[in-house]
């Protein structure tokens, strides 16, 4: 019997992300109306289901998708001992919304966004962040994005902010290559798995993310669509864009998770560009801005 708190929080979180995922999805629409949109509700076998929304071949987003799921079932031992440390199967809920936005244009970023309430023994946490892939870099667009990951953080608990941007500069990090993925934004994982009396603050901060993901990406989207861009810029775009597979597909825990407790294949992998290329050898020249953005990612960097 799930304990009736539990209950409330599911249903909570389950509301708080359907709502994000329709702000979302009207906010990208408005902003590029050629996109054609497809929605796919879907069940899963094991329990529950969700609806994948993408947008492709618009004249701003090459693909964007925002997926909303909610599934339980049984974790494989493997899972079990990795997430509570016991070697068994366990039952567990999940829900959350996900998204990746690959423009066409490579002088906007892509970014990506997840917000997420996980049970497993009858243990919850809260798991969320957001980040930005620049392929060509403005400084200013990620000091803006960071100024409002900063800002969410001190909506919920003032301060917190340092700690989940390192959180996030360490997760997304390419250890096979030596470089970040981007230039970050916030990451948070098990919140309030050890503390269950702050897990009201800790879905505050999914919230009030979920909230505001749209002013601190869409601003630079409206900013850098009018840019020119080059053939060669384009190339530069779809190569760094194996480096983005690269990570989901190695290191992501979302990605694993989801694939490992029997999710939906086409849902989990909606995060893959439609475009990409793997460049044996792939070199940039030193002083170009190709070099600039090399080297900035193998580094840390303080935004705001």
């Amino acid at each position: 019997m799930v304990e009736e708190s539990l209950v409330i929080m599911r249903e909570r979180a389950r509301q708080k992300f359907q709502d994000v995922q329709s702000l979302i999805i009207s906010s990208l629409r408005a902003l590029d109306s050629r996109a054609d949109l497809k929605s796919d509700n879907w069940k899963r076998d094991g329990g529950g289901g969700g609806l994948t929304c993408v947008l492709k071949k618009g004249a701003v987003f090459e693909k964007a998708g925002v997926n909303f799921s909610e599934v339980w079932g049984e974790l494989p031992p493997e899972m079990g001992e990795k997430l509570v440390g016991k070697a068994q199967s366990l039952p567990f809920y999940a829900t959350g919304t996900s998204l990746v936005i690959h423009p066409y244009s490579p002088m906007i970023p892509t970014v990506h966004a997840n917000i997420r309430y996980l049970e497993v023994d009858e243990k919850s946490w809260i798991g969320g962040g957001a980040d930005l892939t620049p392929y060509y870099l403005f400084e200013e667009d990620a000091v803006h994005f960071h100024q409002v990951m900063k800002s969410v953080c001190d909506s919920v608990k003032r301060g917190s902010y340092p700690k989940l941007k390192t959180w996030c500069d360490e997760y997304f990090f390419l250890k096979h290559r030596g470089e970040a993925r981007g230039v970050g934004g916030i990451f948070f994982d098990y919140l309030g798995k050890e503390d269950p009396e702050n897990i009201e603050t800790h879905f505050s901060l999914a919230a009030a993310l979920g909230d505001r993901f749209c002013e601190a990406y869409l601003p630079i989207v409206e900013k850098r669509k009018v840019e020119s861009f080059t053939d060669e810029q384009k190339r530069f775009q779809l190569v760094r864009r194996g480096r983005y597979v690269e990570f989901n597909l190695i290191w992501d825990r979302g990605t694993l998770f989801g694939l490992r407790t029997g999710g939906r294949t086409e849902s989990i992998l909606m995060s893959m560009p439609p475009e990409v290329l793997w460049e044996y050898d792939h070199q940039v020249k030193p002083g170009t801005r190709e070099h600039k953005l090399s080297e900035i990612l193998k580094q840390p960097r303080d935004w705001v």
